[in-house]
C-alpha cells in the first residue's frame, strides 16, 4: 500500500471557521490560552432514519494534528486582516498541539449523543481543531454508514463504489472511497483510493469504448484479447438482448474459449434491471456460460437493491455510485463539537448547553462511554455514558435506565463492560497506531455482528439503549436547574 496522504502535500492548517481564530485571539488577550477545556464530538440523529452509524475518519484527524503548523504565509495573511494581535500571531507561528484526545475506533457502530471523540487541551488548541475534526468525522462517518446500508441490502453480493464523478470535489471522492470500504464495499472505481489507501481499484469499460469502435462486436473482441483473464463487457450501449448480450456470448465462444479463457461477466447500466438480469441469465446459461457474473449499475441505493432482490433479479454484484458516495438521501451527518467541561483550580467543572429544543441539550462533563455485552451471546445490550472517573463493575448486577423516562429500568447481569474510547494523543504525543484499512473494515464487520438484527432494519429500527449513569444524570439535572433559573 502507498503511504502517501494527499493532505500532506498541502497545508490545511487554515481549514477552519474564521471564528476559531477570532475566539482564540480573544482567549489569548484575556489570558485564557492555557486554560484546560474539554470538547465532545457527537451527533444527534442517525442518517436515513437508521438504527446506528459507523465511526470513521480518525486516521485523517491524527494526520492533520501531527502536521498542524502555521507558516509565515499563513501568518502574513492573518496579519493583513488587521484584527489579530502580534502576540497571538507569534503564538500561532510556534503552535504545537499539546493536549489529549480520546476517540472511538474507526469502524465501531455508534449511536446519537455518544462522544465519538473527546478533546482535552488548552483553550486555543482545542478551539482551532473544531472545523477539521468535524468535516472529517461528519463526511467519512456518513459515507461509511450509507455504504453499510447498501452492502447489507445486497445480502452477501459484492458492492462496488462507482461514484467519484458525482462527488462534491476530489476529496469527497478519495475519502468517500475510503469510508465506503470501511462500510463494507469490495472496491472502488477511484484509482487514487487504491494508491493511497489500498481500496481495490476495479473497472472495465465505458460506453465510449463501444462507441469509438462503431462496431459492438469489434469493441468486445478487442477488449477480450486485451484482457482475457478479466473480461467483463458492458452490454447496454445499443440493445441488451438483441445486440449487446449476443455479441458478448459470441466473443466468449469465438475469442475467449479458444484461448482457454472464460467470460468473467457482463454489466447492465440501464433499463429494467430485474427483467433484464433474468433474461440475460437465461441466455448465458443456455450458452453454457453459467459462471458468467451479472453486474448492474445506474443510480442504485439500498432501497432499489432490496426491491430488485425481492423480485428475484439474477444479479451477482452491484456498482453503486452517487447515491452512496454522496449519501444523496441524507447528505449531512450532523456531528457537533461542544464544550462540556473546564478546569478550575485543578477541578474538572462540567458545562452544559441548554436549549429550547430538548434534542440540542448537551450531556455535561468529562465522560467515558461503556458498551455492555451479554456474556453468553456477545450481543451488545446497551451503552452507558458515565463521568470519567466512574467504573462499571461487570462482576455485579448493574441497573440501566432511560435518561428521559427514568422509570424505565433494566437490571443487567452476566455481562462484560468495555470502554469504547481509546487514547489517541496524550499530552501532545500520539499514542495511537492506526490499523490498516483492511483491519478497520474487518473490525467493522465484526462489531456489526454484535448488534441485534432489529437495530439494523432500514425502516423503524429498534432503538438501541444509550443511557447515562446515575452520577452523570444527577450532574446534568443539577446544571439544568441552575441555569434554567437564570
Amino acid at each position: 500500500m502507498c503511504t502517501i496522504d494527499v493532505r500532506n502535500e498541502r497545508n490545511l492548517s487554515m481549514l477552519m471557521d474564521f471564528y476559531e481564530l477570532t475566539m482564540s485571539n480573544g482567549y489569548f488577550q484575556e489570558g485564557l490560552k492555557d486554560n484546560i477545556v474539554y470538547f465532545d464530538v457527537f451527533y444527534r440523529k442517525n442518517p436515513d432514519g437508521g438504527g446506528f452509524a459507523i465511526a470513521a475518519g480518525l486516521e485523517q484527524i491524527v494526520d492533520y494534528i501531527k502536521n498542524l503548523r502555521f507558516t509565515k504565509e499563513n501568518i502574513d495573511f492573518l496579519r493583513n486582516k488587521k484584527i489579530f494581535s502580534e502576540e497571538f500571531l507569534n503564538y500561532l507561528l510556534n503552535f504545537k498541539f499539546t493536549g489529549s484526545i480520546y476517540a472511538i475506533p474507526e469502524g465501531t457502530p455508534v449511536f446519537p449523543n455518544e462522544p465519538i471523540l473527546t478533546v482535552k487541551a488548552k483553550a486555543i488548541e482545542a478551539q482551532l481543531l473544531e472545523t477539521m475534526i468535524l468535516v472529517t468525522i461528519n463526511h467519512q462517518s456518513l459515507i461509511a454508514t450509507k455504504a453499510n446500508r447498501v452492502v447489507r441490502a445486497a445480502k452477501g453480493r459484492d458492492v462496488l463504489e462507482f461514484g467519484a464523478r458525482r462527488c462534491q470535489g476530489y476529496d469527497g471522492a478519495i475519502y468517500g472511497a475510503r469510508a465506503a470500504y470501511i462500510g463494507g464495499v469490495c472496491g472502488s472505481a477511484t484509482t487514487i483510493a487504491d494508491e493511497i489507501f489500498g481500496v481495490p481499484a476495479i473497472g472495465t469499460m465505458a460506453h465510449s469504448w463501444v462507441q469509438l469502435f462503431g462496431d459492438e462486436y469489434k469493441a468486445f473482441e478487442t477488449y477480450a484479447r486485451t484482457y482475457p483473464d478479466s473480461c467483463v463487457l458492458l452490454v447496454d450501449t445499443y440493445n441488451i438482448l438483441r445486440s449487446g448480450l449476443p455479441n458478448a456470448i459470441k466473443v466468449a465462444k469465438e475469442v475467449l474459449e479458444p484461448m482457454g479463457k472464460r467470460l468473467k461477466g457482463i454489466r447492465l447500466d440501464s433499463g429494467d434491471m430485474s427483467y433484464l438480469s433474468k433474461k440475460c441469465r437465461q441466455m448465458l446459461d443456455a450458452a453454457g456460460l453459467n459462471d458468467c457474473k451479472i453486474t448492474v449499475s445506474n443510480s442504485l441505493d439500498e432501497y432499489i437493491i432490496t426491491e430488485l432482490l425481492n423480485q428475484g433479479a439474477e444479479i451477482n454484484s452491484f456498482g453503486v455510485g452517487e447515491r452512496l458516495v454522496t449519501a444523496k438521501s441524507e447528505p449531512v451527518f450532523g456531528g457537533v463539537y461542544k464544550l462540556v467541561a473546564v478546569e478550575e483550580n485543578g477541578d474538572i467543572v462540567p458545562r452544559i448547553k441548554i436549549s429550547e429544543n430538548p434534542e440540542k441539550m448537551t450531556n455535561p462533563g468529562f465522560k467515558q462511554i461503556w458498551r455492555l455485552y451479554d456474556n453468553t451471546t456477545n450481543v451488545a445490550i446497551a451503552d452507558v455514558i458515565t463521568l470519567y472517573d466512574e467504573v462499571i463493575d461487570d462482576t455485579k448486577p448493574y441497573t440501566i435506565f432511560d435518561p428521559v423516562h427514568t422509570w424505565k429500568k433494566k437490571r443487567v447481569t452476566d455481562f462484560v463492560a468495555k470502554k469504547l474510547q481509546i487514547p489517541v494523543f496524550v499530552d501532545g504525543e500520539c499514542v495511537y497506531d492506526s490499523p490498516s484499512l483492511e483491519d478497520i473494515r474487518k473490525y467493522c464487520a465484526e462489531q456489526l455482528e454484535t448488534l441485534w438484527n432489529e437495530i439494523k432494519r432500514f425502516s423503524y429500527p429498534h432503538q438501541y439503549y444509550v443511557d447515562l449513569s446515575k452520577n452523570l444524570w444527577d450532574c446534568k439535572n443539577e446544571l439544568i436547574e441552575k441555569y434554567s433559573m437564570k
